[in-house]
């Protein structure tokens, strides 16, 4: 049987948040204020919703020539298409799945990911509930996919690196915390700190041949 490898993206596969790269390459005044908004929603006064709701107004006249710019310009993880690429030369899946908007994931396609799964929200246009994606709806994502490609949770790794990957993790056995919170590392059964994602990667590959055997790095 194939496997499956789900990777966060904020926090995991680059440093920051893509909403906040985005907002400060549209300027000073939507950054500060978009930091404000991140702020309020990290300390729980904001909804997931309520965080669109505020962000994507100012967001309007955002376009693909500042998404573009604004991804080649963010500090991502070495050997990211490296690790895709073996997981594709194996015959086995990988996808992306962000709370951060689908326009941004998409770029990730080009890299090597077979799935890119982010929130369908756009810069100007108030979001749509059921295409806003949370921590919670990270689960059954996951087991569309799982299902999608014809996988158990036994042949199944997460990535990922903060709060908002706890439920995911916590259905999973097989689990890799990068660059994790404290909160999220004491329930993973593996954890990597760096700027490699081929060393979380490696210890992914190690829970899914020894999955009785959570390893710290």
């Amino acid at each position: 049987m194939s496997k499956l490898h789900i990777f966060d993206m904020d926090g995991t596969l680059l440093k920051g948040s893509a909403c906040l790269e985005l907002s400060r390459h549209m300027g000073e005044v939507v950054s500060k204020a978009v930091d404000s908004i991140e702020e309020r929603w990290s300390r729980g006064e904001l909804s997931h919703l309520g965080f669109w709701e505020e962000c994507l107004p100012l967001w309007e006249g955002l376009d693909d020539a500042l998404i573009d710019k604004t991804f080649a310009a963010t500090t991502w993880m070495n050997g990211i298409e490296a690790v895709w690429a073996d997981i594709a030369r194996r015959g086995e899946y990988s996808a992306v799945v962000t709370q951060s908007p689908q326009f941004f994931a998409d770029r990730l396609l080009a890299w090597g990911v077979g799935t890119a799964l982010g929130a369908g929200v756009y810069g100007g246009v108030p979001p749509d509930p059921q295409l806003v994606i949370t921590p919670d709806s990270k689960v059954p994502i996951a087991i569309e996919l799982m299902k999608r490609h014809g996988v158990t949770s036994d042949d199944c790794v997460a990535y990922g690196d903060s709060s908002s990957d706890i439920p995911l993790f916590k259905m999973l056995t097989r689990t890799v915390a990068v660059n994790g919170v404290p909160a999220l590392r004491k329930i993973a059964a593996a954890s990597y700190e760096g700027n490699d994602l081929w060393g979380a990667y490696v210890l992914g590959r190690l829970l899914l041949d020894q999955p009785t055997q959570p390893m710290k790095r």
